[in-house]
């Protein structure tokens, strides 16, 4: 081939920034890997890299965050040239993992947390995933063995925060971190896959590894791949787990909320880390007002904050107020950024370039990371608290239903009868009635099915009606929700709140929150940062008795509009705020709500000519995704927005 036995490297210098990483696998070639560079440009770089040899291309793009010098340029290898890395993220505990191998003999030639990686690996092989605190996304090339024997390992962290995708055709592997880039190589089909818009519009998101595209995967949060002697191997290296921390659920009260202000203390304190300026996202909640209270004490600077806000039309909705209150409480330099329905309408085809792949969400994270990124480049969000601390409304619902079913000869008959239900012979009779046995049967059979029940946009049968024949015929519809579940209930053996906490942060938030907060975030040349989701907060937070984070077990009429105090929701994480000083008194009287925007208005008035277009029956029949008899302008969004407004 043209590069064979040489190295081949490019350098450019830029003045725009974010991050990405791609890089072919077997069959390397210069043109493709070019392409998928440029099209990660709106991720970056402030610089970018190739490097190409006989066995791999690797290329990246950069936005310079830890070592803003040329000293932690991508592509970067280890001084022999024998192990190269792409990595996109931040790595937190890297200075003090540099002080250890500084110990065991290793020298460092920059300052950058991407050098350590490289020795981490050097030091322990595939097991230097597990010394990273942080999130990431890594190709790391190793071909010491010789020729014939060279290794690659593509790794993601725990939580899903960074994104990386594969495309494998048999004869070589793509991977990078966008579908965009994906497709720029020239070497993937932009065919949609049946199954992942069946997931799409019954669950709300497309549930990992699938994407939009049919032979386009995700690297599941906290998995590795190995491509090793014609082989390839993805397995996990993480996995949540309860009682990490053994003596914490049998504590005392108080030392539970010391030991939770000290956990997320410290993992702000190390989310600090930055050569570049640093601000938040405040909504005036409970999560992003400690985060950003802790961050005062971190950082010498006054904090710069953000929120999003309406005008008249969705003012029922704002939570500048609370933001704004919030700010001067905590004494932060803070920005509202209004949206109104023909903001929405100008950047709309921006707004869909930045989403990669279809979503439910995100145009929240658009418009708050574009005010952010004019003053900073790295922001602090809340995400991960409601899903570890019993912040949805869906916490109340499934501990009900556990304590409801606690009675052995009930469980018996509807775990066999749902067992039974779930079989796939049983997909199309469901979906011929709305109401009969199999139905009722799948939905309430065990707690897994349970929850496929609280969050979905469209019911399986609603999804049915909608979808085309075509794609209703390859998608495996009927297919009982807790079967797409299933491989999510990492803590099968915990109690109704413990597996609720796990469903929670591998669909929802892994799906479709982390998902979109990335794609919409990166669009701005924006790093987000989430405190939350680290593995120390994680292990605290599942270490604890569930009364330690919920106190009221009863379900209200409506949850989303009842305050703190009267759902017991959060309750560590809002003792913890109160004793460090960092959330208002009265926060105890403010109502949990979900981030939603004033939709129907816009739809109804400024966005009205794109859903038209959209959903007219010209545009549904050209696609041949959507059943033109079912999808009319009103009814399809309608329902859409009334189920988001529920989250």
């Amino acid at each position: 081939m043209e590069f064979q036995g040489i190295r081949f490297m490019l350098f450019c210098k830029r003045q725009i920034s974010m991050c990405g990483i791609c890089g072919i696998w077997n069959n390397p070639e210069k043109k493709p890997v070019e392409l998928m560079v440029k099209a990660m440009e709106h991720r970056g770089p402030d610089d970018s890299g190739i490097f190409i040899d006989e066995k791999v291309s690797l290329g990246m793009t950069r936005l310079s965050i830890i070592d803003t010098t040329d000293t932690g340029h991508q592509p970067m290898s280890t001084s022999d040239e024998q192990i190269w890395i792409v990595y996109n993220g931040e790595i937190y505990n890297f200075k003090e993992k540099r002080e250890l191998l500084e110990k065991k003999g290793y020298s460092f030639r920059s300052s950058s947390d991407t050098e350590v990686i490289l020795a981490l690996y050097q030091e322990y092989s595939d097991a230097c995933l597990k010394h990273l605190r942080g999130m990431f996304a890594l190709a790391i090339y190793d071909k010491r063995k010789g020729e014939g024997k060279e290794r690659l390992l593509i790794a993601r962290d725990p939580f899903g925060i960074k994104p990386l995708l594969y495309f494998d055709s048999g004869s070589s592997l793509i991977f990078c971190s966008e579908i965009k880039t994906a497709l720029a190589s020239m070497k993937v089909n932009p065919n949609i896959d049946p199954e992942s818009l069946r997931l799409l519009m019954t669950h709300g998101s497309i549930y990992q590894p699938r994407t939009i595209l049919k032979n386009v995967h995700a690297l599941p949060p906290a998995h590795k791949m190995v491509l090793e002697s014609g082989e390839m191997k993805i397995s996990r290296y993480w996995s949540l787990d309860l009682d990490r921390y053994p003596t914490l659920r049998n504590s005392s009260y108080n030392e539970q909320v010391d030991f939770t202000c000290h956990t997320l203390s410290e993992s702000v304190r190390l989310q600090t880390v930055s050569d570049v300026p640093l601000g938040a996202f405040l909504s005036g909640g409970v999560d992003s007002s400690i985060l950003v209270g802790l961050l005062n004490r971190f950082i010498p600077d006054t904090i710069k904050t953000y929120s999003v806000g309406y005008e008249q039309e969705g003012q029922n909705l704002d939570e500048t107020f609370d933001a704004e209150r919030t700010a001067k409480f905590l004494g932060t330099d803070h920005q509202s950024v209004v949206v109104t329905g023909e903001n929405v309408r100008d950047d709309f085809m921006d707004f869909i370039k930045a989403l990669d792949q279809p979503s439910v969400d995100g145009i929240n994270s658009y418009y708050v990371s574009k005010i952010a990124r004019k003053d900073v480049t790295v922001a602090i969000s809340g995400t991960g608290g409601d899903e570890l601390f019993t912040g949805y409304p869906w916490f109340i619902s499934m501990a009900k239903y556990e304590n409801e079913r606690n009675h052995p000869m009930c469980d018996y008959f509807n775990n066999v009868g749902g067992i039974i239900a779930r079989q796939t012979i049983f997909n199309n009779y469901e979906l011929k009635n709305r109401d009969n046995w199999i139905r009722n049967l799948r939905n309430n059979s065990d707690l897994l099915a349970y929850y496929g029940t609280l969050y979905n946009i469209f019911d399986t049968g609603g999804a049915s009606k909608i979808l085309s024949e075509k794609i209703r015929n390859q998608s495996n519809i009927g297919r009982a929700k807790s079967n797409d579940l299933k491989c999510f209930d990492e803590l099968s053996y915990g109690n109704a709140i413990e597996r609720t906490t796990a469903l929670c942060l591998r669909t929802y938030l892994g799906n479709q929150l982390l998902r979109d907060i990335d794609a919409c975030s990166m669009a701005h040349s924006l790093e987000v940062r989430v405190p939350f989701l680290d593995e120390a907060v994680a292990n605290m937070a599942l270490s604890l008795p569930v009364s330690s984070k919920l106190t009221r077990f009863s379900e209200f009429e409506n949850p989303g509009h009842i305050t703190y105090r009267e759902s017991g929701t959060k309750r560590i994480l809002i003792d913890a705020g109160l004793k460090m000083g960092l959330i208002r008194e009265d926060i105890m009287n403010q109502p949990k709500r979900g981030f939603t925007m004033p939709f129907t208005p816009w739809l109804n008035g400024p966005l009205k000519e794109y859903l038209e277009d959209a959903l007219s029956d010209s545009s549904i029949q050209s696609r041949g995704i959507f059943d033109p008899g079912e999808v009319e302008f009103r009814g399809f969004s309608k329902d859409i927005l009334l189920k988001e407004a529920e989250i």
